[in-house]
C-alpha cells in the first residue's frame, strides 16, 4: 500500500533525485503523532505556535516507517539556539563549533538543532587537500539542511502536529525498499566526510538495507581517507559499527570493502584461522543477541574478545621460549595493544578493562587452596567468567573447566571446600650427606 502511494506521489524514476519537496498527508504515510516522544511534540508545538518550522528529523523518521522503536528523537527548526533557548524553559546550549539545543525531560533529552546550510565562502576555502570540510557552520533553510544530510532515508522531516511528511530525496520509497542511497554523488559526499563510509557500512548492516550501487566502488577506493580522521571520532564510530546489533555483518563488509585495514588491521591474520574466526563469531553472535534482547552489554568485554586470539597466541609463543607464565601474557597484551595504537588506539578507559579481563584468565587453572575464593572476590570476576565461557564454547579451553566454575559458584561453603582440586606436588629429593 506505502509503495502505491509513492509511486503515485513520486512519478518516474528518473525524476526521484531532483531535490524537489514532496509532502506526504496522513494517508499517504504510516507515520502517526502518537509515535513521538511527548516531550519531542512539545518542543516541535512551543516552536511552531511562536511562528517557527520545526520538525522531528532523521533517523527517529527512518526507524518509525521501519517499524523500529526510535532511539531518541531529534529535532529540527528554523529557530536559532539563543531563540530556542528562550523560549523553552530548561533547556541549554551544547557545544561551540555548531551550537545545538539540549532539552531534559525525565529519562530523555530531545537534541534541537537550528536548519543548518551551506558555506557562502569559496568552496576550496573550506575543504582541505581531500576534500574534507573543515568549516560549514552556517544556518539555512530547510531544503539546505535536507540537502546536506548523508543518506536519503536520514532526510525526510516529520510534522506530527500537522501529521505531514516531508521528502525531498525519495527518502521514504527508498525506506519501504529498503535501499540505501547517498545524496549527491557519493565520491564527493565521502570525501567531505570519510567517517560517512563507515556510517554506509553500519546503516546498511544494521537496517538490512541493499548499498546503492553507486556506493560500491567509492568504499572500495576511498578507504584511505579515514587516515586523517580525528582517533575519537573513528573510536567512536567503531563503537556504533559493534553495538549496532548487527556487530557480526558490520565486521564482515568492513572486509569486504578492506575499510577494516583503518580501524582493525588484526582481523585479516584473526580470518585466517579457522578456531580464531570461530572465537570471534561466537563473541559477536553473542553481542548482538544480548542487544536484541535488551540487555546490557560491556564494549570493554567485546574489545577484550576481538583481539583476545591475537594474545593468546602471542601469549604461548612467549612461553614456549621459556618466559613465566604472567610475564609472558603482560608482554603479549602490550604487544598487541602497541600494533593496534598505529593504527587507532583503544582508550585507556577500555584497555584497562580488556588486561583485567586478559589476566583473570590465568587464574581459572587455579582451583586449589584459597585462589578460587578470592578469585570470586575479584571486583571483574563475572567479566572474566563469562569470557571463560566463550573460550570453553570456542574450544580455547575444555568445557569440564567451564562447568567446575559454574558449580563453584553455586554452591554452599561446605560444598565449595569439597570441590577443591587437591595440588599434587613432585617429592623433593633428598640430599645425601657426605660422610
Amino acid at each position: 500500500m506505502i509503495r502505491r502511494f509513492l509511486n503515485k506521489v513520486f512519478g518516474p524514476k528518473k525524476s526521484r533525485r531532483s531535490g524537489k519537496l514532496h509532502t506526504l498527508t496522513a494517508s499517504q504515510h504510516s507515520l502517526r503523532p502518537q509515535a513521538i516522544s511527548p516531550c519531542a511534540l512539545r518542543v516541535i508545538k512551543t516552536l511552531q505556535e511562536n511562528g517557527f518550522q520545526a520538525y522531528v528529523v532523521g533517523g527517529a523518521v527512518r526507524d518509525l516507517l521501519l517499524q523500529h522503536p526510535p532511539k531518541d528523537f531529534d529535532v529540527a527548526t528554523n529557530a536559532t539556539p539563543e531563540q530556542i533557548r528562550r523560549l523553552i524553559r530548561r533547556s541549554r546550549i551544547i557545544g561551540r563549533r555548531f551550537q545545538i539545543i539540549h532539552v531534559p525531560c525525565h529519562d530523555e533529552i530531545v537534541e534541537v538543532t537550528t536548519f543548518r546550510g551551506h558555506a557562502p565562502h569559496d568552496h576550496h576555502s573550506q575543504t582541505d587537500e581531500h576534500g574534507r570540510l573543515t568549516r560549514d557552520n552556517v544556518f539555512g533553510t530547510l531544503e539546505e539542511d535536507a540537502a546536506r544530510r548523508d543518506f536519503t532515508a536520514n532526510a525526510l522531516f516529520y510534522d506530527p502536529v500537522h501529521n505531514l511528511l516531508l521528502d525531498y530525496f525519495s527518502g521514504a520509497e527508498d525506506i519501504a525498499a529498503r535501499r540505501l542511497v547517498m545524496i549527491g554523488d557519493p565520491v564527493h559526499r565521502f570525501r567531505e566526510d570519510p567517517v560517512r563510509l563507515l556510517r554506509a557500512i553500519r546503516f546498511s548492516a544494521k537496517l538490512g538495507f541493499t548499498l546503492d550501487p553507486t556506493l560500491i566502488a567509492p568504499l572500495h577506493d576511498l578507504g584511505d581517507l579515514l587516515a586523517p580522521i580525528p582517533e575519537s571520532r573513528l573510536f567512536d564510530e567503531l563503537l556504533k559499527l559493534l553495538l549496532s546489533g548487527q556487530a557480526r555483518t558490520c565486521l564482515e563488509l568492513l572486509r569486504q570493502f578492506g575499510l577494516h585495514r583503518h580501524i582493525l588491521p588484526h582481523l585479516d591474520a584473526l580470518q585466517s584461522n579457522p578456531d580464531h574466526a570461530r572465537f570471534i563469531t561466537l563473541a559477536l553472535n553473542d553481542t548482538d543477541e544480548r542487544l536484541q534482547a535488551k540487555k546490557t552489554v560491556s564494549p570493554g568485554f567485546l574489545l577484550a574478545a576481538l583481539f583476545w586470539p591475537s594474545v593468546h597466541t602471542l601469549w604461548q609463543a612467549r612461553q614456549a621460549q621459556g618466559e613465566p607464565l604472567y610475564p609472558a601474557l603482560f608482554g603479549a597484551m602490550e604487544t598487541v595493544l602497541d600494533a593496534q595504537r598505529k593504527t587507532l588506539p583503544i582508550p585507556h578507559r577500555f584497555d584497562g578493562t580488556m588486561k583485567e579481563i586478559w589476566g583473570l584468565q590465568p587464574r581459572f587453572e587455579q582451583r586449589n587452596g584459597q585462589r578460587p575464593f578470592r578469585l570470586l572476590e575479584t571486583p571483574r570476576f563475572r567479566a572474566g567468567y563469562d569470557f571463560l565461557l566463550l573460550r570453553s564454547a570456542s574450544g580455547d579451553v575444555t568445557p569440564e573447566l567451564s562447568v567446575w566454575w559454574q558449580t563453584f559458584q553455586e554452591a554452599d561453603p561446605d560444598t565449595r571446600t569439597s570441590l577443591l582440586v587437591q595440588e599434587t606436588r613432585k617429592p623433593r629429593s633428598r640430599r645425601r650427606r657426605s660422610p
